[in-house]
């Protein structure tokens, strides 16, 4: 099969949870199938047209806030409308606002979409842009030949809101099979099993300065005890046009010296940060399916995380869950772990690994999306034709 890729920045993927999704993805099936991943160059500061047998195409963006993803998404459909490929799949609401374009001028093409989260419910998007990105989640459930929904309750959403049945596949991860070190920690003062991890873009509704706030009251609630006096945080990411909000979080965080900023990382230094944590923390207000999560879990590390629908799905120990929005909490959340005997993390470190390995490793998911691809293909049958009906 001959398949593009487009709505991501790029490949290969520096940061972000759909080019993180993309990059694996593309790389799986291009060891049997003819895949172009359509990026931004500002992203991926190269120019090369090929990562591991992926195909790379540049081309032109408006990099802006709020002009980046459609202009590139737009340039890359005009370009691809020539290229004869089987399926062109969009991934996010925001892109799959042009997926009418190869539908009324290329008919031969499926189009597919991956609906990854709500974007309009993110706090960094103005009235206008919410607007753009509702009108985009209606397009991603119509015009698509088929939708893929990352979470079950993305799927339930899609069918509430649209009366459109999706296909729920989740996001995959990497098994983690090479020995990890920690030479990489000490530019950071941090030490394995020593510090709490936070891995995300620094956008407000992943909940960073929440997090801040709970691991600094704990701090200030427990004056004598060791084991919290001496455990640091480590807060991993960078802007997403969001320099406004980093800003905050530095300010919020300028009088405590265990609160570590790393900016974006990948590679080895990552694989160490999110390793010798003690465990991630994830207090996000919204979500599709997260990746670092997964991620996380993938490491055989113990994860804290919000009780929002998405993380319900993966996360089942009780011990390991705060309300969301709700500072008290978590930290009453991040204490009761520190005080949890080593057999106890562990034993929660096992249970992330099992779930990992059983339902999201990307051996069990691209399967499922290459029989997406060859049912889309073979089919006569378009949802659009059945709504217009």
């Amino acid at each position: 099969m001959k398949i593009a890729m487009i709505g991501q920045k790029g490949i290969p993927a520096v940061y972000g949870g759909v080019e993180k999704h993309v990059h694996d993805l593309a790389l799986r099936l291009a060891q049997k199938h003819d895949i172009t991943v359509y990026s931004r160059k500002w992203y991926t500061k190269s120019d090369k047209n090929n990562f591991e047998d992926v195909n790379i195409v540049y081309t032109p963006t408006i990099h802006t806030k709020h002009l980046d993803a459609i202009t590139h998404t737009f340039t890359s459909t005009v370009h691809a409308l020539f290229q004869k490929y089987d399926v062109i799949h969009y991934h996010g609401v925001g892109p799959a606002l042009l997926s009418w374009i190869p539908r009324l001028l290329t008919p031969k093409t499926k189009v597919v979409t991956t609906f990854h989260s709500i974007d309009r419910y993110h706090q960094k998007w103005n009235f206008l842009a919410k607007i753009a990105l509702r009108l985009g989640e209606k397009a991603a459930c119509i015009f698509a030949h088929e939708t893929i929904a990352v979470s079950e309750s993305i799927k339930q959403y899609c069918q509430n809101e649209y009366n459109t049945e999706p296909t729920y596949i989740p996001n995959g991860v990497n098994k983690v099979e090479k020995k990890i070190g920690q030479k990489n920690l000490k530019q950071f003062g941090l030490k394995k099993d020593k510090y709490f991890v936070f891995v995300s873009r620094l956008v407000a509704h992943k909940g960073a300065h929440l997090l801040i706030e709970a691991f600094q009251k704990l701090k200030a609630h427990n004056p004598t005890n060791k084991k919290i006096q001496d455990i640091k945080l480590a807060i991993v990411g960078g802007s997403a046009y969001t320099e406004d909000y980093i800003k905050k979080l530095h300010e919020q965080a300028k009088n405590n010296s265990d609160i570590v900023f790393t900016n974006f990382q990948s590679g080895d230094t990552l694989d160490e940060l999110y390793a010798n944590s003690i465990s991630m923390v994830h207090p996000s207000l919204n979500e599709g399916l997260p990746i670092t999560v997964l991620q996380a879990m993938s490491y055989s590390i113990p994860v804290l995380v919000s009780t929002i629908p998405e993380h319900l799905e993966i996360i089942r120990n009780p011990r390991a869950l705060f309300i969301e929005n709700n500072v008290e909490e978590m930290e009453k959340c991040l204490k009761n772990f520190l005080q949890m005997t080593a057999e106890e993390k562990e034993k929660m470190s096992k249970e992330n690994l099992s779930i990992v390995d059983k339902q999201y490793t990307w051996d069990v998911i691209v399967p499922r999306i290459e029989q997406l691809y060859k049912r889309v293909l073979i089919s006569n049958k378009t949802k659009l034709k059945k709504i217009l009906a």
